[in-house]
């Protein structure tokens, strides 16, 4: 269980430190809609699409591996609770074009993104 719990964790760490840096670099409040979260969705959808895609297929991944890539990496790199905040904030400043693009736009592609991450593996 402990091990199980370190490689958790170091994804995570992996996986927000690199969420951060895409939203350094992306996110800019005078363009509109939070690309370094879009982009941390969407790819963080593909991703988990490949990895338990992978998992699933002929055991290609461990255990271990799933949970460092997937549960770790994944769960750290992607962010439901800044999605749901800054759609708020598009709420809060009257902005429902930004809001229904970004929510509509993160919702499809991300599922499409898994779907498309698992047919990669297939």
């Amino acid at each position: 269980m402990v091990k199980q719990l370190i490689l958790v964790f170091i994804g995570g760490g992996f996986g927000s430190m690199l969420r951060f840096i895409l939203g350094k670099f992306l996110n800019n409040s005078q363009n509109g809609i939070p690309y370094g979260t879009f982009a941390a969705n969407i790819i963080g959808s593909l991703l988990i699409g490949i990895i338990l895609g992978m998992a699933a297929k002929n055991d290609t991944l461990t255990s271990n591996q799933t949970l460092l890539l997937a549960t770790g990496f994944c769960g750290g790199f992607t962010t439901f609770s800044t999605f749901a905040y800054e759609n708020h904030i598009f709420l809060k400043s009257g902005d429902f074009t930004s809001f229904a693009i970004y929510t509509i736009a993160s919702f499809i592609i991300g599922f499409l993104a898994v779907f498309f991450g698992m047919y990669l593996v297939k």
